[in-house]
């Protein structure tokens, strides 16, 4: 995993309200090391075990509707650098450009296989490939738009010190953030002046009290919420 000094850091990350987090981190490079080789070595593994799901899934993505496999938005990931994520596309092609970046229950947008597989997270498996590359990790801060990290707090920014997850306590916690968001009126307010603080709550503890076990914790836990187990926002992995 790329780590940087903290005069390498980008100007808008040298900040007072960053720098407990890094000089935490810092303290854990070895674990940093380890997060870095079970994300190559576990990507690997699943994609074996599961590149028929790739395959099952792209045929009826493109079977479903007009569009590309994947879906390929710009993210902020480590040090706010951009990424381009992969996700098997469950929207309507251009759904970004015809309504907002956060999706309710209900959507018109939402294809009919995209219903489905956005119930069990499905499009989240084509982040294999974004975690092998160093982009993502398996566990972190799910990866933002820049609009959205626009309205970071000079604290957030200390999520950046490491890459964006696939999952995290946040996406455990509001794994049904879509119907949190159904009652609101104007979803995009909703979600920068209420969720999105909430969630930037478990991300920064996640980030202060960092280590390889509860890494593995936390994708044991996402495992148990996609099942059904479920999670309520009292109940996080420490």
């Amino acid at each position: 995993m790329r780590w940087l000094s903290w005069d390498e850091l980008p100007e808008g990350m040298r900040l007072d309200e960053v720098r407990p987090y890094y000089d935490s981190l810092a303290k854990k490079r070895g674990q940093l090391a380890a997060k870095r080789a079970l994300d190559v070595v576990g990507s690997l593994v699943i994609f074996a075990l599961t590149w028929w799901l790739f395959a099952v899934l792209a045929i009826a993505i493109k079977l479903d509707s007009p569009g590309p496999v994947f879906y390929r938005q710009e993210r902020v990931t480590q040090y706010g650098e951009t990424f381009r994520i992969f996700k098997f596309r469950t929207m309507v092609q251009d759904a970004d450009r015809i309504g907002s970046a956060v999706t309710t229950n209900g959507d018109a947008r939402v294809t009919r296989v995209g219903s489905v597989v956005r119930k069990f997270r499905l499009d989240e498996f084509s982040q294999l490939i974004d975690v092998l590359r160093g982009t993502m990790s398996f566990v972190g801060t799910r990866p933002e738009v820049p609009r959205y990290v626009a309205s970071y707090t000079p604290e957030m920014m200390a999520t950046f010190l490491l890459p964006a997850g696939v999952t995290s306590n946040a996406s455990i916690v509001f794994k049904d953030e879509a119907e949190l968001l159904d009652a609101e009126g104007d979803v995009e307010r909703a979600y920068v002046e209420d969720v999105l603080p909430r969630k930037m709550e478990h991300n920064l503890r996640d980030m202060a009290g960092f280590s390889f076990l509860r890494d593995v914790k936390l994708m044991f836990a996402t495992v148990g919420a996609v099942l059904g187990l479920g999670t309520s926002e009292s109940m996080t992995i420490m």
